[in-house]
């Protein structure tokens, strides 16, 4: 098996701590939104556009990751409510991250878009969400990689060669789950599911993916919902090798969400996706066939003059 030695915190001075997995988060949101603004100019799109938008994503992003954390772990913030607000602490949640990240950009468009109805000033909403949909993997990736060394998300045993275990007492890999999980009985020698190095070979292999099918597919927006759809898919087969607390009907938070996010975006796909004809990158024109017939003859007339 695999030994996690690293200790979570990068320094913890007791009024103030600072996690790797906070630092690395900060790195992955920072990176997304560079990216996303070098490629917006290859779209036709302001980068000054996606700037204005990750504020809002960000903001967005940071309430619904710690809104979907508090309502997953409802039993302990209930009797501590004072805690339920203090994000530097610790909890959040990838799954509210990236739809309050979603919602968040998405509602400062469309309110930008109202009052700025001229098409020069205008937020295209589709194309932004195609763009962020490569970085977002990226980013998820690199915040999982803070996982790694926080040793969060307790993960079924396993005798395979890379189960791991993590050996710093500060670790919550460590420590197991709260004395609040009677259900679970905790061994820290135990060898896990490296389930958190599942889900980053999960990001690497959906962004090769989803890089391959920029452009690809019309309406603007479908590049998104492509890959929400695939990390919902991925994301609920994966939850069966955590521990998380079970809701009902055997399953637990995140699957619940994965699954009302394939209700919202599969169905969606099926309406309004169309494959595009003579595609290119995402946000180049694509909509033609390069060798149409009028093409042909134009060719043909260029030919015989």
């Amino acid at each position: 098996m695999i030994s996690i030695p690293f200790d979570p915190n990068i320094f913890d001075s007791g009024s103030f701590t600072l996690s790797w997995h906070g630092f690395l988060s900060f790195i992955a949101v920072g990176g997304a939104t560079f990216m996303v603004g070098r490629w917006a100019r290859k779209a036709n799109v302001e980068p000054d556009t996606i700037y204005n938008v990750a504020v809002f994503a960000i903001l967005g992003g940071i309430l619904g990751a710690r809104f979907v954390h508090v309502a997953d772990n409802w039993g302990f913030y209930s009797s501590n409510p004072g805690n339920a607000f203090q994000v530097w602490a610790g909890g959040i949640s990838l799954w509210g991250g990236l739809l309050g990240g979603w919602l968040g950009g998405l509602a400062y468009a469309v309110v930008y878009n109202a009052f700025n109805p001229r098409s020069a000033t205008r937020v295209p909403i589709g194309r932004v969400m195609d763009l962020a949909a490569p970085a977002v993997l990226i980013a998820q990736a690199i915040g999982r990689v803070g996982d790694i060394v926080n040793g969060e998300h307790w993960s079924k045993a396993t005798d395979l060669p890379w189960g791991w275990v993590f050996t710093n007492f500060n670790s919550p890999g460590f420590r197991g789950p709260p004395l609040s999980r009677t259900d679970v009985d905790w061994d820290p020698t135990q060898a896990t599911h490296p389930t958190v190095a599942y889900e980053i070979i999960g990001d690497v292999l959906l962004f090769m993916i989803i890089w391959k099918l920029r452009g690809k597919f019309r309406p603007a927006g479908a590049l998104w919902m492509i890959y929400m759809a695939l990390y919902a898919s991925m994301r609920f087969g994966l939850q069966f090798f955590r521990i998380d607390e079970v809701k009902f009907w055997g399953l637990q938070q995140a699957q619940f969400i994965a699954i009302i996010v394939l209700i919202v975006t599969v169905p969606w796909m099926i309406r309004y996706m169309r494959r595009r004809v003579g595609s290119g990158p995402a946000g180049e024109p694509g909509d033609q066939p390069s060798g149409s017939r009028t093409s042909r003859r134009r060719r043909r007339r260029r030919a015989a003059a």
